[in-house]
């Protein structure tokens, strides 16, 4: 968030101390520490995983024309005044699966087919912001559905350097993203500045009793109440005028969002 609370050699400083005191007591080393954001072991290959749910893709509608046919084949006895939609941005990047248990992230995977994908654990915790333990009562079992990606500012950035090194070009965030996610070193993970963006739910164990939210926009008041970073680009719309003014609006500055789109979904 570019607001430190201390000098960065204090806290480079700090971190030492905490690798320096790891080192000494294995036993007592935490899953959330900080210095698991600095990668692991080179990796020969990536495990694979399969999802507890699938993780399907989205169809596709192209024209308003395509649109009002999806509505009428959805509409029941609703009158569309009193629709109400959770409407955001289809992120181009690169389809995640985290799964936390206690509020501890315990494993990422990549979507692969959507049934089976790769295990990319060590290189997701590299991530700052993806949080290694969630904030509060959390359920036992939790799988969240997300992106990874590149900013375009921070693309640019690394273009840059890369180009300053005589280093070939990234074609595109997403290419720059899925390509620094699928090293099989996560330490070199770890210098690529990738982000998390969290946009769904997958399998859930929640505890007896507890009370889930039932529509996807109160979903992402709890997830970025555990932690979890969401789209700024969300909101609740109701009604025609009010869905098509977001489309317009998002098709018009598309390109002045902080990260590639790929759609609105």
């Amino acid at each position: 968030e570019d607001a430190p609370e201390i000098p960065d050699a204090e806290y480079d400083a700090l971190v030492r101390e905490l690798a320096e005191l790891e080192r000494a007591h294995p036993d007592r080393v935490r899953p959330d520490s900080p210095t698991r954001r600095v990668g692991g072991t080179v990796l020969e290959g990536f495990e694979k995983v399969r999802h507890e749910r699938p993780m399907l893709s989205l169809d596709n509608v192209f024209s308003a024309g395509e649109l009002s046919s999806f509505l009428e084949r959805i509409r029941g006895d609703v009158p569309e005044d009193d629709w109400s939609f959770t409407c955001e941005m289809k992120i181009d990047g690169l389809a995640v699966s985290l799964l936390y248990e206690d509020g501890l992230f315990v494993r990422g995977a990549t979507r692969g087919d959507g049934r089976v994908g790769e295990d990319v654990t060590g290189n997701l915790r590299t991530l700052h912001s993806l949080p290694l333990r969630l904030r509060g009562s959390v359920p036992g079992s939790l799988e969240v559905r997300g992106e990874v990606l590149m900013t375009r500012s921070r693309f640019e950035a690394l273009n840059r350097r890369r180009e300053e090194r005589g280093e070939p070009l990234f074609a595109n965030p997403r290419n720059a993203a899925a390509g620094s996610l699928r090293q099989k070193n996560p330490a070199v993970t770890a210098t690529r500045p990738l982000a998390f963006i969290a946009h769904g739910i997958g399998a859930i164990t929640p505890a007896p009793g507890e009370e889930l939210p039932e529509l996807l926009h109160e979903w992402y008041g709890l997830l970025e109440h555990w932690g979890l970073p969401v789209s700024p680009y969300n909101a609740v719309v109701r009604g025609r005028a009010e869905r098509e003014a977001f489309i317009a609006r998002y098709a018009e500055h598309r390109h002045d969002l902080i990260h590639e789109i790929d759609g609105i979904v």
